[in-house]
């Protein structure tokens, strides 16, 4: 049976991919750009090819909204062109993971995860 802590990380990772939809939808790209982007973040497991630390660390690294957040901050701020259709994209995808379980990973193995084991 699911704690209740992982239950309601699913549930935030839910609402964080409907809000995410929701703000592209209204301030996109269109959702060609949407449905290009939109795996983006799963590059980051390339770095497993150099070992499970470097891999986790890579991983994670794009898989937390700080990425998204900074980048917003950035855009508003007139350090980075704005595009605010990308930081909504990849809030999506985490939201979207964290959704489905996949959680951070531990830097034991990529199956050992914050949120369970995949």
């Amino acid at each position: 049976m699911a704690s209740l802590p992982r239950a309601l990380l699913h549930v935030e990772g839910g609402v964080l991919l409907v809000a995410s939809v929701y703000l592209y939808a209204r301030f996109g790209m269109g959702w060609l750009w949407f449905a290009a982007l939109i795996l983006a973040p799963d590059l980051s497991m390339i770095g497993y090819v150099a070992g499970p630390r470097v891999g986790a660390w890579c991983y994670d690294a794009v898989h937390t909204t700080v990425g998204p957040a900074a980048l917003a901050l950035l855009m508003l701020v007139g350090l980075v062109p704005v595009a605010w259709g990308v930081p909504l994209v990849w809030l999506a995808h985490v939201g979207g993971d964290r959704l489905l379980g996949f959680g951070l990973k531990y830097p034991t193995s990529f199956q050992d995860t914050h949120l369970q084991r995949v």
